[in-house]
């Protein structure tokens, strides 16, 4: 069975960083397309970064050059540095494993950039 668990989310001030982590079981994340997606309040929930089985990357334009996604050491974590937040950046982030047409989503962790 697929789990997965999100943390590192927290309060943060504007220009802040934060690095979450996305911790699985029952996967290896290197062998599928994994992401991490947001969803704010009153908004509909969109794709921030994903990681392909290739090793090759994609950022939503808000977030390049600010957000890196990357797989730590074991195979079953991946992780979400987040330099330079803007207030609009406050949302639940998630993980998600896409295993052929099967989605697994974490439970989700609160971001909230504020002064």
């Amino acid at each position: 069975q697929v789990q997965l668990v999100e943390s590192g989310g927290g309060l943060v001030q504007p220009g802040g960083s934060l690095r979450l982590s996305c911790a699985a079981s029952g996967v290896i994340f290197s062998n599928y397309f994994m992401s991490w997606h947001r969803q704010a309040p009153g908004k509909e929930r969109e794709l921030v970064a994903l990681f392909s089985t290739g090793g090759s990357t994609y950022y939503e334009d808000s977030v390049k050059g600010r957000f890196t996604i990357s797989r730590g050491s074991a195979k079953n974590t991946v992780y979400l540095q987040m330099n330079s937040l803007k207030a609009e950046d406050t949302a639940v982030y998630y993980c998600k494993v896409r295993m052929g047409v099967q989605d697994y989503w974490g439970q989700g962790t609160q971001v909230t950039v504020s002064s």
